[in-house]
This record gives structure tokens, C-alpha cells and sequence, in this order.
């Protein structure tokens, strides 16, 4: 099917313009050799079967604090820290210089370990508490996480393998619903920490992400402790698979977080992730790569390529407006002939994409097609586009943690590049509107199929920005209170 869109793409006859026709098939094959790339990737999906957790292991959380971070939101995370049943011990990692910080771990049973001004952001406390700590495990806690009492009884028995390095749980959220950003955001997590993850761990390959990982002492001591950067978590994951630790995902809900709520947080992150991601393809990668396996190689090339998703949408976003204003075609293909050999393909993506939503860590809850993180994605190719620039420049982008309550954002300020694009695609509308009904404009009247589909290609990203344009317009006014105000601790988890 695949081979069979290839042989028809790559017709000579289909050739227009060279180098635009170059340029167009590298962003087409890209995302169909991710689409690929997801359904082998599909084909291990294993769900591990669980394990009881062994008693009297010692275990470390570790949780952060960093300037302007509301002690509030820490209240919460700490009294749900003390309520999770194995034996540990919480670690408050404090870079505040704020003494209420001290007394509200010590109320909640933590222990304070003032670490301010210590280098390389959250990674780098990190590492300087283990160097101040002892136990064998260590939950990596963001602080906008409220761990569930059954966290750990679901986890540690998972390493009964001495080859285990780290066990990676789902990410879930309580705050999803408090605006478009918010659910877009959750929404493109969804596949993520459900099938993806669930098929990497079938292939040995489970990433460690920023929140809610479990890693054993020995293994972050032998790669000289947790990795630094904007993507600390993948630099991590691929020091300790290159060492030949394996990875666990276990998919099970036993947390629950903040995602961004507002736009301005939003595009923060992604940036910071889309610069992130460089440093593992650029650096850590080539430096690890004999020590990985072939498909771990696959995996981190893939990662480290995500954001190159920002470069094949604005190609795409250009390319009719080329096409409608100067006459400049990528390619000589009748629209007709190219739905219908893209059919295929899309039909049992589509398909695929719905029946493995059955391994959705929530599958009630969590199941559908997820059109705002679709239209918030899409939308997100100026931001992409910068991390990829930034990443190619190895330009660095300072280290600031996700904001955990919600920021008020200029609508201008956020929106313009869409009312930009919005006022592009209007006045080439009404331009090949007035060329066909009252010119006749040769070139256009011989193909006028190609007119009308370069226009509705221009129009897919004009409906994404619609999306965007309303997350902003929220974003004005953001909800006042943190979301975590809302969650009855004593009511989160339960499972025995």
C-alpha cells in the first residue's frame, strides 16, 4: 500500500518544479514514514504483568520548588506524598529561599533539603540530593503531581529484574478541562502514554519522562546521575539504555498533574521541548549510538525528528499560496488521482488510529479524535519552526519550568501569526474568486481542479488557527484559581 503511493508519487510525469517537488516530497514522506514508523511500533504492545512490590525496599521522592511556584499547589503535593502507603521517604528540594517552604515540608513530614543557586535547573537538584541521600529507589516527582497512595505498590515490584533501571508510569491530568489549551494539551498525550508507550516498552525502549519515573540509585550512578538540559528526561533515558539498563512502562493512572492552561505556557513548553529534542539527536545520540540497540536507535531518530513536523506544515502552509499567486506548482498531479491514492493510507491510519485507543491508559475517558490537540498541533508550526532553528543554530533557551498556574496572555501578542495567516488566505480567496468569475486567466482556466484543491489545502491550516486564535482569546483571562484548589486529596486513588 505504502510501496504502491511511492510508485505513483515518484512518477517523473509528476514533476513540476524540481526543487519545490524536492521539497514537497520530503515533507510528504516524512509523515508518512512516522505513520509507518507508528504502527510497527504498534505491533509490540505490551501491557507487563504486575508485580507485588517486594517490602522494606528504601525509597526516595523526590519532588522540586523554584522561585515564584505557589506554595499552595506544594501543600497539596506533599499531604498526597505522605498519604502514599510504601514505606518512603519525601524529599522537598528547595531552591525558594523562602522558610515557608521548610515548615510546610516539615508539617507534612518531608524532609527539607535547601538546595538554592545549584546549577543545571530541576536535573541538577536532582543530583545534589543524591549525593545527600542513600535510598536504593527514587521517585522523580514534578510538583504540580499528586501522587495516588497506591503509586509505589504498583511500581517497585517491577524491578525485580537487577537489569531494570527506571519504571515510567502514565501521565494523567485535573485540570483538563478548565479551558481549550488544557484539553488540546491532554489530548495530545493521549496516544502517548497509552499504544507509544505500551509498544516501546514491548520493544525494550520506555522512555523516561520528566514526571512520575521511578529510578533505581545504582543505575543513575552509573551514568554519572540524572542528564542535564531542556530534555533532562530523554538524555537520561538514553544514557541509561546505551549502559544497557532496560526500561518498564507500566500503563496505569496512579497521578495526576497540571497540563498548560493557558496559551503563553503553552507555546513556553513546546519550545522548550522542540529545542530539547536537538540535543539528544546532535548530541547525546551520537555518542550513545553503539551502545543501543537497532531499535533504540530508531526510537531516539524518531524523537529526535518530532519537531521537524513545524518545518513540513509550513511548507505546506506555503506552497498553495505560491501556487495561487505566482503559478509556481510542486507537482503536475490531477487532485483527483492524489486523493485516491492517499485513500488507502489514510483510511487505515484513521482506522488504526481508533482501534488501538483500546489501550488508552482511560479508555471511557480518554478515547475519540481528539481535534483540539489535532488543530492546537497543527497551529503550533511558528513555535516548532523556532525550536528547529534554535536547535540547527545550537542556540540555547534558558531553562524555565512550565508555569503551574494560569498566565494571563496578550491576545495580540499571541494570535498574530494566525490573523496574519487568516488575512493571507482571505485575500487570496477573493483573488482567485475575481480571476474566475470575471478574468480569464488562461493558465487558471486549464487547471481549474488544481485552483480549487491548492485552495482547500490552504484552508486545513486556516481552520487549526481557528483553534488557536480562541485558545489565545481565552488566555486573556485565564481562571484565577489553581486547579489543584479543586482536588479533594482524600479522595484521589484507591486501589488496593
Amino acid at each position: 500500500m505504502v510501496v504502491r503511493l511511492a510508485d505513483w508519487w515518484f512518477r517523473r510525469a509528476h514533476v513540476s518544479e524540481p526543487l519545490l517537488f524536492s521539497l514537497l516530497s520530503l515533507a510528504f514522506w516524512y509523515g508518512i514514514t512516522r505513520i509507518v514508523i507508528g504502527w510497527l511500533n504498534y505491533l509490540a504492545i505490551r501491557r507487563p504483568e504486575h508485580r507485588a512490590a517486594p517490602k522494606q525496599l528504601t525509597v526516595a521522592i523526590f519532588t522540586t520548588s523554584s522561585p515564584g511556584e505557589p506554595l499552595e499547589m506544594f501543600d497539596r503535593t506533599l499531604a498526597a506524598c505522605a498519604r502514599v502507603r510504601y514505606p518512603h521517604t519525601t524529599y522537598l528540594l528547595d531552591d525558594t529561599r523562602d522558610p515557608a517552604y521548610r515548615e510546610l515540608a516539615e508539617r507534612h513530614g518531608a524532609v527539607w533539603l535547601e538546595l538554592a543557586g545549584v546549577p543545571g535547573a530541576k536535573a541538577g537538584k536532582i543530583n545534589r540530593a543524591l549525593e545527600r541521600t542513600d535510598e536504593e529507589f527514587i521517585l522523580v516527582l514534578d510538583p504540580d503531581h499528586l501522587p495516588f497512595p497506591e503509586f509505589l505498590d504498583r511500581v517497585l515490584g517491577q524491578f525485580s529484574s537487577a537489569d531494570v533501571g527506571f519504571v515510567q508510569v502514565a501521565q494523567s491530568y485535573y485540570n483538563q478541562d478548565r479551558s481549550f489549551t488544557a484539553a488540546a494539551a491532554a489530548e495530545q498525550t493521549y496516544a502517548f502514554y497509552g499504544p507509544v508507550l505500551m509498544g516501546l516498552s514491548g520493544y525494550g525502549a520506555a522512555l523516561a519522562i520528566g514526571a512520575n519515573c521511578t529510578f533505581r540509585r545504582s543505575a543513575l550512578t552509573s551514568i554519572g546521575g540524572h542528564g542535564i538540559g531542556l530534555a533532562e528526561d530523554l538524555v537520561t533515558a538514553i544514557r541509561l539504555h546505551a549502559r544497557g539498563w532496560r526500561s518498564v512502562y507500566v500503563p496505569e493512572i496512579v497521578s495526576r498533574g497540571l497540563v498548560p492552561e493557558d496559551l503563553t505556557s503553552f507555546y513556553r513548553q513546546q519550545l522548550k521541548w522542540s529545542r530539547g529534542v536537538y540535543e539528544v539527536l546532535f548530541t547525546e545520540l551520537p555518542r550513545n549510538w553503539s551502545g543501543l540497540s537497532a531499535r533504540q536507535r530508531l526510537l531516539y531518530l524518531t524523537i529526535g525528528t518530532y519537531y521537524l513536523c513545524g518545518c513540513s506544515t509550513a511548507l505546506y502552509v506555503l506552497f498553495p499560496y505560491l501556487y495561487l499567486w505566482t503559478g509556481a506548482q510542486p507537482a503536475a498531479m490531477r487532485y483527483a488521482a492524489f486523493l485516491l491514492a492517499i485513500a488507502p493510507v489514510a483510511i487505515i491510519g484513521i482506522t488504526v488510529y481508533l482501534f488501538v485507543q483500546r489501550w488508552l491508559c482511560d479508555p471511557e475517558e480518554e478515547s475519540g479524535l481528539h481535534w483540539r490537540g489535532l488543530m492546537l498541533k497543527i497551529a503550533c508550526w511558528p513555535t516548532f519552526v523556532a525550536g528547529t532553528f534554535l536547535g540547527l543554530a545550537r542556540m540555547d533557551v534558558p531553562y524555565v519550568p512550565t508555569a503551574k498556574a494560569p498566565v494571563a496572555g496578550n491576545f495580540l501578542r499571541l494570535a498574530w501569526p494566525h490573523l496574519a495567516l487568516l488575512l493571507i488566505y482571505a485575500a487570496t480567496f477573493v483573488r482567485v474568486a475575481v480571476q474566475r468569475i470575471f478574468t480569464e486567466d488562461v493558465a487558471l482556466d486549464r487547471h481549474p481542479e488544481t485552483v480549487w484543491g491548492m485552495t482547500l489545502f490552504a484552508t486545513v491550516p486556516v481552520v487549526a488557527s481557528l483553534g488557536a486564535l480562541y485558545a489565545a482569546w481565552q488566555s486573556r483571562r485565564p481562571a484565577r484559581a489553581g486547579a489543584w484548589g479543586e482536588v479533594d486529596i482524600a479522595s484521589i486513588g484507591g486501589s488496593e
